[in-house]
């Protein structure tokens, strides 16, 4: 798949039209993010081709990130905690490996502390997500190399 300016541009209006605040799509060669500011000044969908070099300029950074290992992504929206509780230990930490199945953190969710399990084996090569910090559904949480 090629991300031209026609699918950047309804991928956008996609992210307009359903109150969503990103979308990351990737094809294994190359990724991109779309996202929008909650607070302040939302990022407009492109319109036009001046505002195609935003998107393409987002493409190359996102694949760095990608080839930093495989992303662990969010199964819902909540809230992230890295730890159990606020005086315990992280449940990882960068540099760390971690086993399929190991929990990674928590994501609270309408009261319930749902605890997200690494969905493969690897090393914790960055957490992209500061404690407290909402999250949203499919958003990155880490990368497991």
């Amino acid at each position: 798949m090629k991300f031209d300016i026609d699918y950047v541009e309804k991928l956008a209006k996609v992210l307009a039209d359903n109150s969503l605040t990103e979308i990351s799509l990737e094809d294994g060669e190359q990724a991109i993010t779309l996202r929008k500011e909650v607070m302040g000044v939302a990022a407009p969908a492109p319109v036009d081709a001046t505002s195609a070099p935003q998107p393409v300029q987002t493409a190359p950074a996102e694949q760095k990130e990608v080839k930093k290992g495989k992303p662990l992504t969010s199964p819902m929206v909540g809230t992230f905690y890295s730890a159990p509780s606020p005086d315990a230990e992280p449940f990882v930490k960068v540099g760390q490996t971690v086993k399929e199945g190991d929990v990674v953190c928590i994501v609270e969710a309408m009261k319930l502390m749902n605890e997200i399990e690494a969905e493969f084996a690897g090393k914790v090569v960055e957490i992209c997500v500061e404690d407290g910090q909402p999250v949203e559904f499919g958003q990155v949480l880490m990368y497991i190399e």
